[in-house]
């Protein structure tokens, strides 16, 4: 089964994003912040990470440095979901290496589930 990470600190959206990747046959693991993200990433080795920026404890863009620092981290699939616009977000991101970077209000779960796919070439 194709595993999920979604770091983000929002609980609802969560739950939201949980079910809806669950429906869709995913395993998925959650972590309300960076820092707890990180842990999850090492232990869960997920397919692919749903990273928001704006967290407590530890900052999406800090936890994803975290996670590129060591080899376990380096190569796994990241999309931003996020309610910053791109322009708002830490440049540091394009240099380690996100496959694409969402806008929360921009897209239905639907739709975000359909980036995953894609990012995972499981279309």
């Amino acid at each position: 089964m194709t595993k999920i990470a979604i770091i983000e600190d929002d609980p609802v959206i969560n739950q939201m994003y949980r079910m809806k990747f669950e429906a869709d046959g995913f395993e998925v693991q959650i972590a309300d912040n960076g820092r707890r993200g990180v842990a999850l990433v090492e232990s869960f080795q997920p397919d692919l990470i749903l990273l928001d920026l704006q967290m407590p404890s530890m900052n999406g863009a800090e936890a994803l440095t975290a996670i590129r620092a060591h080899d376990w981290g380096k190569t796994i699939p990241v999309i931003i979901l996020t309610n910053l616009g791109e322009e708002e977000a830490p440049k540091s991101l394009k240099t380690l290496g996100i496959h694409s970077y969402i806008v929360k209000a921009d897209l239905t779960p639907r739709q975000v589930v359909s980036r995953a796919k894609e990012a995972l070439n499981l279309v």
